[in-house]
């Protein structure tokens, strides 16, 4: 797949190729997938493109392969304190833009299943997985994946996802904190994650004992 163009009223969104997402995954699924889609909804609503820097923040509400995906289009990451991490387990992404001040709320669908686009998925996964696949197996599984995200990929996002705009508070831009050593270990932590009690430092490992 080739850089995408989207958008609406002459506002167009240069979406990043589906190879990147693969490079930087390592390898083609559903998954990834489907956090294109996502990315590419959150984008598109926003009329926003990939962050240079922080500009644009991802909540994320899942930790799967989807999130590598968001990463890659959005530009967000752990390291410049744009990507959140909620542990929800839904298929759920909150991007907002910082510049516009605008939110977008993107959840999967209940009516889409992948089971549904190839039933046999989760049998050969689970064959492979658990070390008794054939060979075959194993190459029906490759080639169904990647049939299965190509599909998934072509799917208009607004089919895959319902988008809704929503005010939010904005998340303050990540700061930067000084190391300090917990007093146990003597591993250095940062400080706003360092636990004081009766005068010295401690870890949130070694606070927990």
């Amino acid at each position: 797949m080739d850089d995408k163009k989207l958008g609406e009223n002459d506002c167009t969104v240069m979406m990043k190729p589906f190879s990147d997402v693969t490079k930087f995954h390592g390898h083609v699924c559903p998954g990834s997938a489907i956090g294109y889609k996502a990315a590419e909804a959150g984008l598109n609503e926003l009329k926003s493109h990939c962050s240079q820097d922080d500009e644009i923040v991802a909540i994320v509400e899942n930790n799967s392969c989807a999130v590598d995906a968001v990463q890659v289009l959005t530009g967000c990451t752990f390291g410049k304190g744009n990507l959140l991490f909620k542990d929800h387990g839904k298929q759920v992404y909150t991007f907002i833009n910082r510049t516009t001040n605008e939110g977008v709320r993107v959840s999967l669908n209940d009516s889409f299943n992948v089971d549904i686009l190839a039933p046999q998925l989760e049998k050969l996964r689970g064959a492979v997985n658990s070390g008794i696949a054939t060979d075959l197996e194993k190459e029906d599984l490759k080639k169904m994946t990647g049939e299965v995200s190509q599909e998934i990929l072509a799917i208009p996002y607004d089919k895959l996802f319902h988008s809704e705009h929503v005010e939010i508070d904005i998340p303050n831009k990540a700061s930067n904190f000084k190391n300090v050593k917990c007093s146990k270990c003597g591993e250095m932590v940062s400080e706003h994650r360092a636990i004081k009690m009766e005068g010295k430092i401690s870890c949130i490992p070694c606070f927990k004992g």
